[in-house]
Protein backbone atom coordinates (compact mmCIF):
# COMPACT_ATOMS: atom_id res chain seq x y z
CA UNK A 1 0.00 0.00 0.00
CA UNK A 2 1.74 3.21 -1.00
CA UNK A 3 1.16 5.72 0.77
CA UNK A 4 1.18 9.38 0.20
CA UNK A 5 1.02 12.90 1.34
CA UNK A 6 -0.02 15.70 -1.78
CA UNK A 7 1.88 18.39 0.52
CA UNK A 8 3.20 22.55 -0.06
CA UNK A 9 3.15 24.98 2.72
CA UNK A 10 2.35 27.84 -0.14
CA UNK A 11 -1.63 27.72 -1.00
CA UNK A 12 -3.06 27.69 -4.38
CA UNK A 13 -0.38 24.83 -6.32
CA UNK A 14 -3.25 22.39 -6.97
CA UNK A 15 -3.36 20.22 -4.17
CA UNK A 16 -6.39 19.59 -3.91
CA UNK A 17 -7.21 19.78 -7.63
CA UNK A 18 -4.03 16.94 -7.99
CA UNK A 19 -5.60 14.28 -5.12
CA UNK A 20 -9.21 14.70 -7.27
CA UNK A 21 -8.17 13.79 -10.40
CA UNK A 22 -5.28 11.70 -9.31
CA UNK A 23 -7.04 9.34 -7.29
CA UNK A 24 -9.69 8.90 -9.89
CA UNK A 25 -7.28 8.05 -12.42
CA UNK A 26 -5.82 5.30 -10.24
CA UNK A 27 -9.30 4.13 -9.46
CA UNK A 28 -9.87 3.76 -12.86
CA UNK A 29 -6.88 2.09 -13.12
CA UNK A 30 -8.17 -0.71 -10.92
CA UNK A 31 -5.97 0.83 -8.57
CA UNK A 32 -8.59 0.74 -4.67
CA UNK A 33 -8.13 4.30 -3.50
CA UNK A 34 -8.78 5.75 0.01
CA UNK A 35 -8.52 9.69 -0.37
CA UNK A 36 -8.38 11.64 3.57
CA UNK A 37 -8.60 15.67 3.66
CA UNK A 38 -6.67 16.62 6.89
CA UNK A 39 -6.78 20.14 5.66
CA UNK A 40 -9.46 21.50 8.01
CA UNK A 41 -11.06 23.95 4.95
CA UNK A 42 -12.79 21.01 3.31
CA UNK A 43 -11.93 21.73 0.45
CA UNK A 44 -11.75 18.14 -0.75
CA UNK A 45 -15.11 17.03 0.33
CA UNK A 46 -16.36 20.48 -1.51
CA UNK A 47 -14.93 19.21 -4.70
CA UNK A 48 -16.21 15.70 -4.40
CA UNK A 49 -19.75 17.23 -2.87
CA UNK A 50 -19.19 15.09 -0.06
CA UNK A 51 -21.59 15.25 2.77
CA UNK A 52 -20.54 12.76 4.95
CA UNK A 53 -21.31 12.96 8.22
CA UNK A 54 -19.01 11.55 10.39
CA UNK A 55 -15.46 12.78 9.34
CA UNK A 56 -11.74 12.66 10.34
CA UNK A 57 -12.58 14.50 13.33
CA UNK A 58 -14.56 11.91 14.56
CA UNK A 59 -11.74 9.53 13.86
CA UNK A 60 -9.20 10.95 15.76
CA UNK A 61 -10.84 12.47 18.41
CA UNK A 62 -14.47 11.08 19.22
CA UNK A 63 -13.09 7.80 18.48
CA UNK A 64 -15.74 6.62 16.04
CA UNK A 65 -15.68 3.74 13.80
CA UNK A 66 -13.57 4.25 11.05
CA UNK A 67 -16.58 2.50 9.15
CA UNK A 68 -18.73 5.41 9.64
CA UNK A 69 -15.87 7.61 8.25
CA UNK A 70 -15.43 6.52 5.03
CA UNK A 71 -17.82 7.04 2.05
CA UNK A 72 -17.30 5.27 -0.77
CA UNK A 73 -17.43 7.86 -3.80
CA UNK A 74 -17.62 5.42 -6.91
CA UNK A 75 -15.98 1.96 -7.96
CA UNK A 76 -12.41 1.47 -6.11
CA UNK A 77 -12.54 4.92 -4.72
CA UNK A 78 -13.37 5.82 -0.76
CA UNK A 79 -13.09 9.12 1.01
CA UNK A 80 -12.84 10.83 4.84
CA UNK A 81 -13.45 13.72 4.84
CA UNK A 82 -13.09 16.83 6.79
CA UNK A 83 -14.59 20.15 8.45
CA UNK A 84 -13.85 22.36 10.21
CA UNK A 85 -14.07 20.97 13.49
CA UNK A 86 -10.42 19.69 12.19
CA UNK A 87 -9.37 22.54 13.77
CA UNK A 88 -10.45 21.25 17.29
CA UNK A 89 -8.45 18.37 16.81
CA UNK A 90 -5.57 20.94 15.66
CA UNK A 91 -5.45 22.35 19.30
CA UNK A 92 -5.77 19.13 21.01
CA UNK A 93 -2.78 17.30 19.01
CA UNK A 94 -1.00 20.55 19.29
CA UNK A 95 -0.98 20.64 22.73
CA UNK A 96 0.19 17.24 23.45
CA UNK A 97 2.57 17.78 20.89
CA UNK A 98 1.43 14.04 19.55
CA UNK A 99 3.10 13.69 16.07
CA UNK A 100 2.36 10.28 15.50
CA UNK A 101 -1.73 9.90 16.23
CA UNK A 102 -2.57 9.70 12.77
CA UNK A 103 0.17 6.86 12.42
CA UNK A 104 -1.31 5.17 15.27
CA UNK A 105 -4.69 5.38 14.24
CA UNK A 106 -4.35 3.97 10.91
CA UNK A 107 -1.57 1.21 11.35
CA UNK A 108 -3.63 -1.66 10.65
CA UNK A 109 -5.47 -0.12 7.82
CA UNK A 110 -5.77 -2.76 4.70
CA UNK A 111 -7.32 -3.32 1.46
CA UNK A 112 -6.25 0.35 -0.46
CA UNK A 113 -3.35 0.13 -2.75
CA UNK A 114 -3.08 3.96 -2.12
CA UNK A 115 -3.98 5.87 0.60
CA UNK A 116 -3.44 9.97 -1.27
CA UNK A 117 -3.77 12.66 1.88
CA UNK A 118 -4.74 15.95 0.74
CA UNK A 119 -2.55 18.33 3.54
CA UNK A 120 -3.57 22.40 4.20
CA UNK A 121 -1.13 24.84 2.94
CA UNK A 122 0.96 24.76 6.20
CA UNK A 123 3.49 23.07 8.57
CA UNK A 124 1.34 22.28 11.16
CA UNK A 125 0.74 19.29 13.87
CA UNK A 126 -2.18 17.85 11.34
CA UNK A 127 0.30 17.76 8.29
CA UNK A 128 3.65 16.73 10.73
CA UNK A 129 0.72 13.78 11.51
CA UNK A 130 0.18 13.20 7.64
CA UNK A 131 3.85 13.00 6.65
CA UNK A 132 4.83 10.27 9.88
CA UNK A 133 2.03 8.44 8.36
CA UNK A 134 2.84 8.25 4.93
CA UNK A 135 6.11 7.32 3.19
CA UNK A 136 6.48 9.42 0.10
CA UNK A 137 5.71 12.98 -0.45
CA UNK A 138 4.31 14.48 -3.57
CA UNK A 139 4.80 17.89 -4.08
CA UNK A 140 2.55 20.52 -6.50
CA UNK A 141 4.73 23.91 -7.17
CA UNK A 142 3.30 26.52 -9.38
CA UNK A 143 5.63 27.23 -11.94
CA UNK A 144 6.75 30.97 -11.35
CA UNK A 145 9.16 32.27 -8.93
CA UNK A 146 7.51 31.65 -5.42
CA UNK A 147 6.57 28.27 -6.24
CA UNK A 148 10.08 27.77 -6.89
CA UNK A 149 11.19 29.07 -3.69
CA UNK A 150 8.12 27.59 -1.84
CA UNK A 151 9.45 23.96 -3.34
CA UNK A 152 13.01 24.56 -2.28
CA UNK A 153 11.21 24.89 1.77
CA UNK A 154 9.19 22.08 1.55
CA UNK A 155 11.42 19.43 0.56
CA UNK A 156 13.93 20.46 3.18
CA UNK A 157 10.96 20.46 5.54
CA UNK A 158 10.38 16.50 4.37
CA UNK A 159 13.96 15.45 4.73
CA UNK A 160 14.01 17.47 8.22
CA UNK A 161 11.33 15.87 9.44
CA UNK A 162 12.76 12.27 7.99
CA UNK A 163 15.82 12.84 10.04
CA UNK A 164 14.33 14.20 13.37
CA UNK A 165 11.96 11.44 13.65
CA UNK A 166 13.70 8.70 12.39
CA UNK A 167 11.06 7.81 9.72
CA UNK A 168 11.42 6.89 6.25
CA UNK A 169 9.95 8.88 3.89
CA UNK A 170 11.07 10.51 0.51
CA UNK A 171 9.51 13.38 -2.27
CA UNK A 172 9.18 10.83 -4.78
CA UNK A 173 7.08 13.48 -7.36
CA UNK A 174 7.18 17.15 -8.09
CA UNK A 175 4.11 18.10 -9.92
CA UNK A 176 4.51 21.18 -11.75
CA UNK A 177 1.24 23.18 -12.00
CA UNK A 178 -0.47 26.12 -13.54
CA UNK A 179 1.95 26.06 -16.73
CA UNK A 180 1.57 27.85 -19.41
CA UNK A 181 3.73 27.81 -22.30
CA UNK A 182 3.48 31.05 -23.79
CA UNK A 183 4.48 32.52 -20.63
CA UNK A 184 8.40 33.38 -20.33
CA UNK A 185 8.13 32.84 -16.57
CA UNK A 186 6.69 29.62 -16.13
CA UNK A 187 9.13 28.18 -18.96
CA UNK A 188 12.11 29.33 -16.62
CA UNK A 189 10.62 28.12 -13.66
CA UNK A 190 10.05 24.62 -15.28
CA UNK A 191 13.62 24.25 -17.22
CA UNK A 192 15.00 25.03 -13.16
CA UNK A 193 12.58 22.52 -11.72
CA UNK A 194 13.82 20.02 -14.24
CA UNK A 195 17.77 20.62 -13.82
CA UNK A 196 17.88 20.92 -10.18
CA UNK A 197 14.96 17.43 -9.63
CA UNK A 198 14.70 15.99 -13.14
CA UNK A 199 14.62 12.54 -11.43
CA UNK A 200 11.50 12.87 -10.06
CA UNK A 201 9.84 15.90 -11.53
CA UNK A 202 6.40 14.66 -13.68
CA UNK A 203 5.25 16.06 -16.72
CA UNK A 204 3.38 19.48 -16.31
CA UNK A 205 0.27 20.26 -15.76
CA UNK A 206 -1.09 23.45 -17.70
CA UNK A 207 -3.28 25.75 -16.93
CA UNK A 208 -6.97 24.92 -17.62
CA UNK A 209 -10.52 26.46 -17.27
CA UNK A 210 -11.94 22.77 -17.27
CA UNK A 211 -10.09 21.80 -14.12
CA UNK A 212 -11.07 25.05 -12.23
CA UNK A 213 -14.75 24.19 -13.58
CA UNK A 214 -14.88 20.80 -12.46
CA UNK A 215 -15.06 20.71 -9.05
CA UNK A 216 -18.54 22.67 -8.67
CA UNK A 217 -20.03 19.63 -10.37
CA UNK A 218 -18.04 17.40 -8.06
CA UNK A 219 -16.42 15.57 -10.38
CA UNK A 220 -13.09 14.66 -11.46
CA UNK A 221 -11.76 16.16 -14.83
CA UNK A 222 -11.74 12.88 -16.23
CA UNK A 223 -15.86 12.86 -15.92
CA UNK A 224 -16.43 16.27 -16.30
CA UNK A 225 -14.49 16.83 -19.93
CA UNK A 226 -12.64 14.05 -20.36
CA UNK A 227 -10.82 15.26 -23.90
CA UNK A 228 -9.82 18.86 -22.69
CA UNK A 229 -6.00 19.37 -22.13
CA UNK A 230 -6.67 19.03 -17.91
CA UNK A 231 -7.56 15.06 -18.51
CA UNK A 232 -4.60 14.38 -20.97
CA UNK A 233 -1.94 16.00 -18.29
CA UNK A 234 -3.61 14.18 -15.37
CA UNK A 235 -3.54 10.81 -17.22
CA UNK A 236 -0.02 11.61 -17.63
CA UNK A 237 0.24 11.86 -13.78
CA UNK A 238 -1.70 8.74 -13.16
CA UNK A 239 0.64 6.53 -16.21
CA UNK A 240 3.57 8.12 -14.15
CA UNK A 241 2.76 7.10 -10.67
CA UNK A 242 1.49 3.74 -11.80
CA UNK A 243 4.88 3.37 -13.85
CA UNK A 244 7.08 3.95 -10.57
CA UNK A 245 5.10 1.43 -8.58
CA UNK A 246 7.47 -1.59 -8.26
CA UNK A 247 10.61 0.48 -7.71
CA UNK A 248 9.19 3.38 -4.88
CA UNK A 249 7.76 -0.04 -3.11
CA UNK A 250 10.90 -1.15 -2.90
CA UNK A 251 13.07 1.90 -2.39
CA UNK A 252 10.51 3.59 0.56
CA UNK A 253 8.21 1.04 2.04
CA UNK A 254 10.08 -0.77 5.07
CA UNK A 255 9.21 -4.77 4.79
CA UNK A 256 8.12 -5.02 8.37
CA UNK A 257 6.83 -2.01 10.64
CA UNK A 258 7.46 -1.65 14.03
CA UNK A 259 4.59 -0.72 16.04
CA UNK A 260 3.58 2.89 16.36
CA UNK A 261 4.19 4.35 20.12
CA UNK A 262 2.65 8.42 20.80
CA UNK A 263 5.88 10.23 19.88
CA UNK A 264 5.63 13.92 21.25
CA UNK A 265 7.59 16.56 19.36
CA UNK A 266 5.92 19.17 17.39
CA UNK A 267 6.43 21.98 15.02
CA UNK A 268 9.44 23.19 17.05
CA UNK A 269 10.74 20.00 15.22
CA UNK A 270 10.01 20.82 11.82
CA UNK A 271 11.23 24.54 11.94
CA UNK A 272 12.83 25.67 8.34
CA UNK A 273 13.84 29.14 8.43
CA UNK A 274 10.89 30.68 5.94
Amino acid sequence: MRKICIINQKGGVGKTTSVVNLAAGLSRSNRKVLIIDIDPQGCLAFCLHDESTKDLYDYLIENADIRECVRPLGINLDIISSKETLTKAETILSKEGNVTHLRRKLQNLQGYDYVLIDCAPSLGILNQNALLFCHEAFIPVSTDILGHRALKRMKEAVEVLSKVFDHQIKVTKIIPTLYDRRVKVCKTVLKDIKNEYYEIVADPISYNSKLKEAPKTGQSIFSYDPKSQGAQDYLRLVKSVIYDEARVIKECYPEKSPPVKTVKGGAKALMVEA
